[in-house]
């Protein structure tokens, strides 16, 4: 088979990277082959760092993935976060110039690009417009206003800027290590197209995306993306408190919060006994899982206690009517979804990827959501281009955004 009939999702986290490669079966229907996992080196809160040690992972990852797919990768479809990753909202107005004011592609280009046309630092770069709605002589909440009639065009969008060389990194260290980057995504707007409904995104659902160095989050309202976040905190956090706390090594630390850890107290027996490793010659010591509980509950409140003030201040928190979704590798954290609902006040669940085919046992867990959702969003993104299965495409650039949500968003 020819390397352009499958697509392969890099997630490039802080503390794990994550590789997906799906192929077109013979109905041209995607399904996912090959998966594959390795600790993430070279990154810092989202954020490269150090490039040979990220290429490393990147390689070991894409490698893993190769051998259970037995499929060679050339180009990847790659994901981007980081406390630079900024969004806002605009607002575009134009005149319909369409025959008989009949409302033409043409026309909804240019009232994208009237919204897009904001003021961003020269160090920064648009990476997705969104449209949200259009409005067409002041009628509002229209999807599609093609081949509609109306004399003014308007169009709301959700803007998601990032740090220009933050990108170039990611993407210098995905091409040494020889391979060609498709696309760049936000990774909330990938780990949505993974685990959020249809439904729930037009009732107003909040994404959180607990990773390691970075929690994303993504607001939904009215089936469109509204708000966008990254706090510069994750699970990474809460092990360096277990491993402060507990006088013991990180590594132990990490596998004491996967083990046995959870953030709501109240779901925790007073008596189960957790072992401590020694350290420098010290015997094992044992606590409670209660202890640890006490230990990793006010951490995690405080990130979601976060997300709830930002959320405040913008004055969003009527619109959750759709609830939480949790995903990433914090979410597997027992109690994580308990404590999101005492804390946010609405109904909180862990989301993770449905069912593909192929090997599923690999990859329906949260903390693959985000590389599962890459694979879907490049799908989505060549299926509303017109894409046959077995014919390389032209490819976007990186960060041309507009074309790849205005098609989506038509789809």
């Amino acid at each position: 088979m020819a390397s352009d009939d499958m697509i392969v999702g890099l997630d490039i986290g802080t503390t794990t990277v994550t590789a997906v490669i799906g192929e077109y079966d013979e109905n041209d229907t995607l399904r996912i082959i090959g998966v594959g996992r390795c600790p993430s080196q070279g990154l810092r809160r989202g954020v490269v760092i150090n490039i040979e040690s990220t290429l490393k992972s990147v390689n070991a990852a894409v490698e893993a993935a190769e051998q259970m797919a037995g499929r060679e990768v050339e180009s990847v479809v790659t994901g981007i976060a980081g406390g630079h990753i900024e969004g806002l909202n605009s607002r575009g107005v134009v005149a319909v110039t369409g025959k008989g004011r009949e409302i033409t592609q043409n026309d909804v280009n240019r009232v994208i690009d009237a919204a897009r046309a904001v003021v961003i630092p020269m160090d920064r770069e648009i990476l997705h417009v969104i449209p949200q709605e259009f409005i067409v002589d002041d009628q509002g909440g229209i999807r599609n206003p093609l081949d509609m009639i109306g004399v003014r065009l308007e169009a709301e969008v959700h803007i998601i800027t990032g740090s220009v060389t933050s990108a170039q990194n990611l993407v210098k260290c995905i091409n040494r290590s020889g391979f060609k980057v498709e696309d760049i995504v936000l990774q909330s707007l990938a780990a949505s197209r993974a685990v959020l409904s249809r439904d729930e995104q037009e009732l107003g659902v909040l994404l959180i995306d607990l990773g390691g160095g970075t929690t994303d989050v993504l607001l939904h309202i009215e089936g469109a993306p509204y708000y966008t976040s990254v706090l510069p905190i994750g699970g990474a956090q809460v092990t360096s408190d277990l491993s402060i706390v507990l006088k013991t090594p990180i590594d132990a630390a990490e596998r004491i919060k996967c083990e046995a850890g959870c953030c709501f107290p109240a779901m925790v027996d007073e008596g189960e006994p957790v072992i401590i490793p020694g350290v420098g010659g010290r015997p094992p010591l044992a606590v409670s899982r209660k202890q640890i509980a006490d230990i990793i509950e006010p951490r995690m409140g405080e990130i979601f206690a976060m997300v709830r003030d930002r959320l405040d201040k913008k004055g969003l928190m009527r619109h959750l009517a759709g609830g939480v979704v949790l995903t990433g590798g914090g979410a597997l954290l027992s109690g994580a979804a308990e404590l999101a609902q005492e804390i946010f006040e609405t109904a909180a669940r862990v989301g993770q990827p449905g069912n593909l085919g192929g090997v599923t046992q690999h990859y329906q867990s949260a903390e693959y959501s985000t590389a599962v959702g890459l694979l879907l969003y490049r799908d989505a993104v060549l299926s509303a281009s017109g894409r046959e299965p077995h014919r390389k495409e032209n490819v976007p650039g990186v960060f041309d955004g507009l074309r790849k949500w205005m098609r989506n968003f038509f789809e």
